[in-house]
Order: C-alpha cells, then sequence, then structure tokens
C-alpha cells in the first residue's frame, strides 16, 4: 500500500502525497514508491525537473505512527524503513534533475526532513514548519539532525528538534529553511512556473551546479566542472541566444 501518486507533465516530473485524510502522513511503502518515481523521471530525457507537492490541505505530518509502531516489532522492516528514506532523500539532493517542492499547511517531523533534501523551497503563507520527534521519544532519523543545522544553523536547529515546537512560514524563511514565500491560492501555479523556469534551463550546467554546491566540492572542482562545459552545445546555444537577443534554446538532457 502506498499514498504516493507520480507522473510527467510536459518537462516536469511530479511526485504527489496522496493521503490527505491523513494530513499525508508517510506510509513504510511511500519512500520506495518515490525513489521508483525519481529514477523514473531521470531515466526520461524529457524530464528536466521535479516537483513534489501534496493533495489537501497540509504538506506532510512525517510518518504514520500507527504503522510506524507496528515497525517496532521487526527489527529487519524498521531497519528497511530507516534505510529507504535515508536512499530517498540522498537520492534527491544527487540528483541531476533539480528539484522544487511546494508546502502548504504543517510541514512537520519527516515531512520536513524531506523538504530539506530538495532545491527550492516554495511555502504558502499559512504554512507551519517543526520537528517533532521529541514529543515522542523519537528524534529525525532519516537526515534531518545532519541537514537541518546546515540549513538553518545549529542553535535555531536544536531550538526545533528539542522543544518540537513550529515556526511559520516567516520564520522559516528568515532562518532559511524556505526559498519563496507565495500566497495559499497561488502555490500550486508558482510551483509549476518554477519548475518550467527550470526546464528552460540548460540541464548539464544546473546539473553541475546542484552537484558543486551541495558537495562542497571546492574552486578547483568548481574550474573543472566549468571547463568541461565549455566546448559543450548549451554554451554555444546559449552565447548565439544572447548575440540574437532571443531565448536559448538547449538540448534535450541526456
Amino acid at each position: 500500500m502506498t499514498g504516493i501518486e507520480a507522473r510527467a507533465e510536459s518537462a516536469t516530473g511530479i511526485i504527489a502525497l496522496a493521503r490527505p485524510a491523513r494530513h499525508n502522513a508517510l506510509l513504510p511503502a511511500d519512500r520506495v514508491a518515490m525513489l521508483a518515481a525519481l529514477r523514473r523521471f531521470e531515466a526520461t530525457a524529457t524530464v528536466r525537473t521535479v516537483l513534489i507537492r501534496a493533495e489537501g490541505p497540509n504538506f506532510c505530518t512525517g510518518i504514520d505512527l500507527e504503522a510506524f509502531q507496528a515497525l517496532r516489532q521487526d527489527s529487519a522492516a524498521l531497519a528497511a524503513f530507516l534505510a529507504d528514506g535515508h536512499a530517498l532523500l540522498a537520492a534527491l539532493e544527487a540528483s541531476p534533475l533539480p528539484v522544487v517542492v511546494a508546502v502548504r499547511g504543517l510541514c512537520l517531523a519527516g515531512g520536513l526532513e524531506l523538504a530539506l533534501a530538495c532545491d527550492i523551497v516554495l511555502a504558502a503563507e499559512g504554512a507551519r514548519f517543526g520537528d517533532q520527534h521529541a514529543r515522542y521519544g523519537l528524534l529525525p532519523a532519516w537526515g534531518g539532525t545532519q541537514r537541518l543545522p546546515r540549513a538553518v544553523g545549529l542553535p535555531r536547529a536544536l531550538d526545533l528538534m528539542l522543544t518540537g515546537r513550529w515556526i511559520d512560514a516567516a520564520e522559516a524563511a528568515r532562518w532559511g529553511l524556505v526559498s519563496h514565500i507565495v500566497p495559499d491560492t497561488a502555490l500550486e501555479d508558482t510551483a509549476m512556473a518554477t519548475c518550467e523556469a527550470l526546464a528552460a534551463g540548460s540541464a548539464p550546467a544546473l546539473a553541475a551546479m546542484k552537484r558543486l554546491a551541495r558537495e562542497g566540492a571546492g574552486p578547483e572542482a568548481e574550474a573543472e566542472a566549468a571547463f568541461a562545459l565549455l566546448p559543450g552545445p548549451d554554451v554555444t546555444e546559449g552565447l548565439d541566444a544572447f548575440a540574437g537577443r532571443r531565448p536559448p534554446r538547449f538540448a534535450p538532457r541526456g
């Protein structure tokens, strides 16, 4: 059983959390389904970006605790659950495709960890963010203890993790958790427009920028990547488009 729906729309691969009656709480199979969808999109040359969104008023409140309770009795299943979560979030970070996430309503615990692994975080004005693992004697075990301090700094990360409190979209933006805040009614359109803008870019350049920024690879690796791109067709097209005062038409991905 999974609460994930996936489809391609134009050049965007959409992964939707589709259990709104349960606030899109994640089932054990959902990480596997999301990773499989991501791999399909990566293997599809016409897909140039990924959008993660949710049905209903809330983005995601983390793992479905009823399903998690059953996992606790099976050490092998519990280990697989943790490994699947790590694999998905690492794959989102390492994907050559830019990943946009659209957050409305509650983004808590595992939902926050999911958002932290995405490249651009769009938040509706009414969104709220928090890590409430501590309220249940748990800890963020899909990389949250590592990604959250990198995103907002250690003092703020510890504040969220240790207290379990929630912050609104405006505070999340000030802290660096959110890329852009948009009106609640404009979230979906803004998310698709953002993906369309990314899809119009040079796939090799975007993939290289994402990789270098996430790896912190250093200036030598940056120079090597830039040098490798220079002879490519996208640079030729970009410069020709600039000279001709027209939008560039970059080569298909792959």
